[in-house]
Formats: C-alpha cells, sequence, structure tokens
C-alpha cells in the first residue's frame, strides 16, 4: 500500500493518526471479503477512550498511553442508503472523526456520456458494462478537517496495490466532513 506521508499537501495539514486508523479499517475490511455492506466507524482517541471506558479498551487490547484514533463500528441496518445515513448523522464532541468502508462500480471516463440519468438505470449499465472495475473505499475525516482515503480494486486484490491519498473521493469527504460540522 501507499504509505501515507508527513509533509503537508495543498488540501491541508496531514494527520498521520488519521491515516493510520483507515489503513486499520481496510486492512479489517479486506479479512472480511468482498460484496460486504456499508460500514460506518466514529473514531475516537484511544487515551480518552481508554480513561473514559476501562473495561472495553482492556477487551479491545487498547494501550491507555498509545496516541492514535481507535476505530469503533456503528450498526448499519442492511440495505440502508450510505448517503441517506451520513446526511442524517451528527457526532458528539467525544467523536474526533469517522470513517466508512463502500464498495463501488466504477467505469472508464471515457463512457461517461453513456450512463443512463436513472439511479436504477446507471447501476444496471454498470454492473453490465465490460470495462466496470469494483473498488472498495475507505474514507475517514477529522474534525481537524484533514481527511485520507484508501482504494483497493477487486482485480488487484493485494495490500501493496491499495492506493491511499487525502483527496480520492472528495464528494464522499464533503459528506463525512458534513456529519462532524457543529449544529447552529
Amino acid at each position: 500500500m501507499t504509505q501515507p506521508s508527513d509533509q503537508p499537501t495543498p488540501e491541508g495539514a496531514f494527520d498521520r493518526a488519521l491515516a493510520e486508523a483507515v489503513v486499520e479499517i481496510e486492512d479489517h475490511a479486506a479479512e472480511a471479503g468482498w460484496d460486504g455492506q456499508a460500514r460506518l466507524f466514529a473514531l475516537v482517541d484511544t487515551q480518552a477512550l481508554a480513561a473514559a471506558e476501562p473495561a472495553l479498551a482492556e477487551a479491545l487490547g487498547l494501550d491507555a498511553a498509545a496516541e492514535g484514533l481507535t476505530p469503533v463500528e456503528q450498526d448499519l441496518e442492511p440495505g440502508q442508503q450510505l448517503e441517506q445515513v451520513l446526511e442524517q448523522i451528527g457526532w458528539p464532541e467525544e467523536v474526533a472523526g469517522c470513517a466508512v468502508v463502500v464498495e463501488r462500480l466504477v467505469l472508464p471516463p471515457a463512457v461517461e456520456g453513456e450512463v443512463p440519468e436513472g439511479l436504477e438505470e446507471a447501476r444496471a449499465f454498470a454492473a453490465d458494462h465490460p470495462d466496470r472495475q469494483e473498488v472498495r473505499i475507505v474514507a475517514g475525516v477529522n474534525r481537524a478537517g484533514a481527511s485520507w482515503c484508501t482504494l483497493r480494486l477487486r482485480e488487484h486484490d493485494r495490500t501493496e496495490d491499495v492506493i491511499g491519498g487525502v483527496d480520492l473521493v472528495p464528494a464522499l469527504l464533503a459528506l463525512l466532513h458534513g456529519t462532524l460540522e457543529d449544529e447552529a
């Protein structure tokens, strides 16, 4: 996998703890295999979690002195549309960030003008297209505005082929950032 760099990016300061949490979630998703439903994670400060919930921290094998973020998976109802969930969710201040895992079909840019307008028609078109690629996306954000994403193609399903970056799926990242905004 492309390892995160500590160098600042034009999009904002790099956050190593966030990138490490996203990579951890990607590894976890890879162990579960393909064809899974969307997954949602709260990202909490590991030290704060260990202090607030020592029994849970012990059960999870967390080091109370460890810095970083701990992913805590949230329950999603089967069949729930992730985008709708993200538009409705707000996290309490104890949640430092959030991340999602989604699988999608992607098409080459050359066929963009051929995709039908309707959602169901577009899905059917993508599913039947010979040049489609299946991709697993893990995207995470934090309250400071940082983001990190990983992409794994089913056709190249090896850890060393996973790519990472701060702005690989802008629309999904915008939805995630929206879940962390304070209600005015």
